[in-house]
């Protein structure tokens, strides 16, 4: 294969030989397992030729199990992919090849025998059905290779070591993306290292909103437009500038990066719902940060059910709209200008189909009087972490909503308009997660290099590198999981299924990392003081906002068995 022949020739070398033949062969024997594991799993929740609610329910484990096992067969699939593209550029250098054989040992390893959903449940073939002679299909030359030899101490601490050589580089072995997208993410990068992370820490410990300053300037950045089309006052760039853009900006504060999806979530749902006058009025607002939005669609008592909202809107003799109810979990509620709001307008309905969105205006409030809209209150909720933004729980009670902001000016559209944004929102919030595990990683390498104990540092002792080795890995497989998932939605695909799954392992992803980071720490990393006691708060939220990992794993089980 061609390749960086300095890197890669190097006197021993922990790279596999034939590494992409290798990695292209063990493809197919998991894809083999997967059709397998769906055929199993469908018989277990079939009734009358359909697959049952109840019955995927009744096996949810099983369900889940192959929600996950797909997420995995699909991340090697993206992983081979990605260094095959490199390899015809001729840069598949070591650091890189590494990356992938690491991968593919672990991931091809956990297929076999238990895939890690959390740090507390694994789910095994056998849950899915699947007896020994269906295993078989995995004693595959390509696949018994990569377990026995891919994921090796050895390969763990050569790639720890050149990434200590390439420290100056910004991500761990090549993106694979276009060099326009690589000059995005060093221009947010260094607004990061330069505005970002010296104050984040602080802004958490204080449990401060992040300041309009900084606002400010990512509205001059573009970053509230970024996807908007030009006509509309945006940038007009893709969803895999939003991943780079994203990803970097949580890097240094997920409160910074989590700051441009509430406009992304806004402005997705106007362009795929919106009347043309409502295009006209709030996008080019939204895309120059005139108007903040929020998004107010959670309810007590209800959580990822949204069809069970009970939040009232009834329309009055002037045409207007009046709104009585609760939400919770409402982010950065307060200063902002527009909420996407989500309310029920046919008193007479059950579930989402009495369900309608509006664009619900509000004055931004201030410290003193943070929700000064008449009929309408509000109250903070104390959070861990993700802080910048701040939670706030709301109340209406005949709240105006004028009427011409009733999203597509049609009733009965909410859900299925919030629907058509799951796949962007999904895309960001495993963006975000990306940046919070390179967060981490960043500041495992900084204690583990500068900490001694022993007489030498942290570094050197093997389970230390090894967990940095694996932070670095798994960073890269979410990573390429992601931008396919935004790649697919650029193309205008259907990538409900791929977003899912992106969130689905890069929330576990950055957790892990963070965890990982922290022990790496040992008894600092529990002192407020240290940068990773924030980093883990945060990176605690991404399993559960965007769909909790188990309704996520839920929503990839159906699809799946569709």
């Amino acid at each position: 294969m061609a390749h960086d022949g300095q890197d890669m020739t190097r006197s021993g070398s922990a790279v596999l030989p034939d590494l992409l033949a290798l990695t292209g062969a063990a493809i197919a024997p998991t894809e083999a397992i997967l059709e397998t594991a769906k055929a199993r799993v469908r018989a277990m929740t079939e009734e009358d030729g359909r697959v049952s609610s109840r019955l995927v329910e009744a096996h949810q484990t099983a369900a889940h199990g192959l929600a996950w096992l797909a997420t995995y067969v699909e991340s090697l699939r993206q992983m081979h992919a990605w260094a095959q593209a490199l390899d015809a550029e001729g840069q598949l250098s070591e650091v890189e090849a590494l990356i992938l054989q690491i991968a593919f040992g672990e991931y091809l390893w956990q297929i076999y025998g238990g895939i890690q959903m959390n740090q507390g449940e694994v789910v095994r073939l056998q849950d899915m059905g699947l007896g020994q002679d269906d295993q078989r299909a995995l004693m595959d030359d390509a696949v018994m290779t990569l377990t026995q030899g891919g994921n090796s101490q050895a390969a763990r601490l050569r790639l720890v070591e050149l990434m200590q050589e390439r420290s100056a580089e910004i991500t761990v072995g090549r993106s694979g993306l276009e060099e326009e997208l690589e000059m995005i993410r060093e221009q947010f990068r260094r607004y990061a290292v330069d505005k970002i992370e010296p104050h984040a820490h602080d802004w958490h410990l204080k449990d401060e909103l992040i300041p309009m300053e900084v606002i400010e300037e990512l509205s001059g950045m573009g970053v509230f437009g970024l996807t908007i089309p030009e006509e509309y006052g945006g940038l007009g760039l893709s969803k895999a500038s939003m991943c780079v853009v994203s990803e970097e900006l949580s890097r240094g504060y997920i409160g910074v990066g989590s700051l441009g999806t509430r406009s992304e979530i806004a402005a997705e749902l106007i362009l795929a719902g919106g009347t043309e006058a409502q295009k006209e009025k709030w996008l080019p607002a939204l895309a120059s940060g005139e108007k903040l939005p929020t998004a107010v669609f959670t309810e007590p008592n209800t959580g990822s059910d949204l069809g069970a909202l009970r939040t009232r809107a009834k329309r009055d003799e002037a045409g207007d709209y009046r709104v009585t109810g609760n939400k919770t979990w409402i982010t950065h509620a307060a200063r902002t200008h527009v909420m996407t709001l989500l309310a029920r307008t046919d008193p007479d309905s059950t579930d989402y189909r009495g369900l309608s969105m509006f664009l619900a205006e509000k004055e931004p409030g201030t410290d003193e009087a943070p929700f000064p809209t008449d009929g309408m209150t509000g109250g903070e909720i104390e959070v861990l972490g993700y802080r910048g933004m701040k939670e706030y729980e709301l109340g209406f009670d005949d709240f105006r909503v004028k009427g011409e902001n009733l999203l597509g000016g049609e009733e009965g559209k909410g859900f299925k308009q919030l629907m058509e944004t799951f796949e962007s929102a999904r895309i960001q919030t495993a963006a975000r997660a990306v940046g919070v595990a390179q967060s981490a990683l960043d500041q495992g390498m900084r204690y583990a290099q500068d900490r001694k104990q022993f007489g030498k540092p942290l570094m050197a002792f093997p389970r230390v590198a090894s967990k940095l080795a694996m932070m670095a890995v798994e960073i890269m497989v979410a990573r390429q999981l992601t931008y396919f998932s935004a790649l697919e939605k650029d193309r205008g695909h259907r990538c409900d299924l791929e977003a899912g799954m992106a969130k689905l392992l890069g929330a576990r992803v950055a957790w892990s990392a963070a965890d990982n980071a922290l022990q790496i720490h040992g008894g600092n990393g529990f002192a407020l003081e240290y940068t990773i006691s924030r980093i883990l708060c945060d990176a605690r939220i991404l399993n559960i906002f965007e769909g909790a990992a188990e309704i996520q794993a839920q929503v990839i089980a159906r699809r799946l068995l569709a």
